[in-house]
């Protein structure tokens, strides 16, 4: 049997297992590789798995251990998938398809033009590479100024605005997108209910699923200020990464709906 699994720190909570699970009904192998640093379970894959899923803090110690990047992999600059190949082992990232995919499921029959990128972290990195693909005009919002400015010269394609994460406010109300990265909220999310508000929010798009900054009480509120708004929660954010990436280990289309099944029966007890 082809055996699977995620490295990561820590890694004791991932969902990673159950989705493959379901998405595989069994076929394979998957664990969670325990280790306390990276050339350690960096070892461990070499000796027992055909592939692995990584997550922090691992992501681009992994891509620089590869003996080769796919071209996606190598503009994020971190990968979280090894896969052992007959050149050797590839680096992927999955982070890419997953938000790209959650976007054009909200754009369609949408115009939205700008897009605002909360954190410029891994996940704040991929998803504004993919805003910039879509053709959309991006802003970044960043606690430090440097990082962005490293984004914004990576991406390196149109016109990047840098913002600090105190405008964020204003900023949420003059973007048609906003993806957001970060682990906690950030001040001027206490939004009232108010159909004068004059938002140009269409979409929100949310990494982390476990405590959304984008809580019930917020979402209600903007969705009273503004019903079309759509929020796309880290849970979707979190399923088409991992469709993608076990895509990549294993070269067969997972059961999504069994995956979506399995996503939600175990969020629903976590949120």
């Amino acid at each position: 049997m082809m055996k699977f699994g995620l490295i990561g720190n820590p890694i004791s909570h991932s969902l990673s297992p159950v989705l493959f699970k379901a998405g595989y009904r069994g076929e394979y192998r998957y664990d969670l590789i325990e280790a306390s640093c990276f050339a350690e379970a960096y070892d461990m894959f070499l000796k027992d798995y055909n592939g692995i899923n990584v997550t922090a803090p691992f992501k681009e110690e992994a891509f620089a251990v590869a003996d080769f990047q796919d071209p996606l992999c190598g503009r994020i600059g971190a990968a979280n998938i090894l896969l052992k190949t007959s050149n050797g082992i590839g680096a992927y990232n999955s982070d890419y398809y997953g938000i790209k995919v959650c976007i054009e499921n909200a754009v369609k029959g949408r115009n939205p033009r700008t897009a605002l990128v909360v954190g410029c972290g891994g996940a704040g990195k991929a998803a504004a590479l993919v805003i910039e693909d879509m053709g959309y005009e991006i802003t970044l919002m960043n606690r430090t100024p440097e990082r962005a400015e490293e984004l914004a010269r990576s991406i390196g394609k149109g016109k990047v605005r840098i913002t600090g994460t105190d405008a964020f406010h204003d900023e949420f109300q003059s973007h048609d997108i906003i993806a957001y990265t970060l682990p906690v909220p950030l001040e001027g999310m206490d939004f009232q209910a108010d159909t004068n508000a004059g938002y140009r929010t269409e979409i929100i798009l949310e990494a982390n699923y476990r405590e959304p900054s984008f809580d019930r009480e917020r979402i209600e509120a903007l969705k009273k200020t503004k019903p079309e708004i759509i929020y796309i929660s880290g849970k979707e954010w979190l399923l088409w990464q991992a469709v993608g990436g076990f895509k990549i280990l294993t070269g067969k289309t997972p059961d999504i709906m069994q995956m979506r099944e399995a996503l939600e029966n175990i969020t629903d007890k976590i949120i």
